[in-house]
Parts: C-alpha cells; structure tokens; sequence
C-alpha cells in the first residue's frame, strides 16, 4: 500500500522531504501513498518528523510496520486523500544511518577476529550497542576492535544498496557473517548493503554513502549477558 521511499538506492536515504497522500486515517496514525520515514524494526528506531498539510501540522511521532505502515501523530489527522509533505526529524535519521553503517563494521571487524555472530543490537542517534556470541573480550580485545573498526572506516569506502536474488548471496557471501540464513528461504529477491570490498549484507535500513562520513567508533562500555554472551556500546566521534 505505502512505497518506501528510502529502499531503491543510498541516495534514496537522504530523502529529508517529501510529498504524499493521506489513502488511510485512524483516530492517532494515518497511511500514505509513499514515505521516507524509517518504521522501527531490525534494532533501528523509527524516524519522527512532521506533516504538513493545507490548514494543519502534526507531529510524527513514530511509524511502525505490521501489514501496513503507521504514521502515528501527536496532533490533527488530515482527512483520506489529503496531500501532505512529510518532514523528518534529519539530525535523528542521519544519526541511526551512521550508526548503522559503523555496526555493519563493528559486527564485521567481530565475525573476521572472533568467529563470534551479531544477535542482536540496538541503535541510538547518539550511541549502539551490539551483542555477540560466541565470545569473550577483555579490555585488549576492545582496542583491536576499535582499531581495526576505524583503519576500514579510514579507507572512505564506498557504501551501496541494492537489490539482488538470494541465489547470487548464497555464491558470493559467508551466510553466518552475513546473517543470510536468519532470513526467511522464500524471500527470493533481497535489499542489500555494501560497505565497498569489506561487508555484504541483506539489510532494510538506512546507511550514508561512505564510511568517511562516520568519524571513530569509540567502544565505551562492555557488559556481560550470559555464557559467552557480551554487549559492547559504542559511540561515534
């Protein structure tokens, strides 16, 4: 029902703006036709912003996907058929798009030294954190992975996205470092990020263009979550 906007290519995720019609209302979200705004999934928080409309603004103050897309809002509710302009909140989207991006590095630099998986993670703005399994670090391991994290980030790679079928993925990628088989066998056809010559990986969310774009990761904080278990918070300098 709704086009993502931000999915066909890493240009589409610089969308800051744009225009869309109101095809669904409830009592606190409305449906549109097309949106650049993240629905929260896959540990990264939805985007929030405004729309606007002739005689109205109301706050976006988190979409969510479940069937269809939500935008829910915190203020008046345009009408169906409205024309509306969507605004998002840009310091916040380019914040998770950074984070992003440093965590596909991070999880890389992990799954290369350690053979420990990513299971799970959690993006901020302003800070990530990643858990990892199997493993265990002291405070020696950190620096490795900070210093190796940053020589790639310091190469300016190229980031790319783009669509390929699973076929193509399971040729050219190592499925456990990718989390390929965490993916459900009938999804054919498959959104994929491409930090240039380092990472390949299916992924719905939003990335910048190049790594020069994310300063250092700054590793400030690890925390034990169970038998080989550990959760590592960093923040971008």
């Amino acid at each position: 029902m709704t086009e993502i906007l931000y999915m066909k290519d890493n240009d589409s995720n610089y969308i800051k703006e744009f225009e869309a019609r109101v095809v669904k209302t409830k009592d606190n979200y409305v449906v549109l036709d097309k949106t650049a705004f993240y629905a929260i999934g896959g540990g990264q928080p939805s985007d929030t912003g405004l729309l606007r409309w002739n005689g109205g603004e109301s706050k976006v103050i988190e979409v969510t996907k479940k069937g269809i897309i939500k935008h829910h809002l915190e203020g008046g509710i345009p009408p169906d058929g409205t024309e509306v302009k969507g605004i998002l909140d840009w310091d916040k989207r380019y914040g998770h798009m950074r984070m992003h991006t440093a965590q596909h590095i991070v999880s890389g630099v992990v799954f290369d030294e350690f053979g420990a998986r990513t299971v799970g993670n959690q993006l901020y703005h302003d800070k990530a954190r990643v858990d990892l399994h199997p493993i265990k670090l002291d405070e020696e391991d950190l620096t490795k992975i900070e210093k190796m994290a940053n020589d790639i980030i310091s190469q300016e790679l190229e980031v790319s996205i783009y669509t390929e079928t699973r076929a193509i993925l399971l040729s050219s990628v190592d499925v456990e470092r990718s989390n390929l088989d965490l993916i459900p066998e009938h999804i054919e056809n498959l959104r994929v990020v491409n930090v240039k010559d380092f990472d390949i990986c299916p992924c719905a969310g939003t990335h910048v263009r190049n790594t020069k774009e994310l300063g250092k990761v700054n590793i400030i904080k690890k925390d034990n979550k169970g038998k080989e278990r550990v959760r590592i918070t960093y923040v971008l300098e």
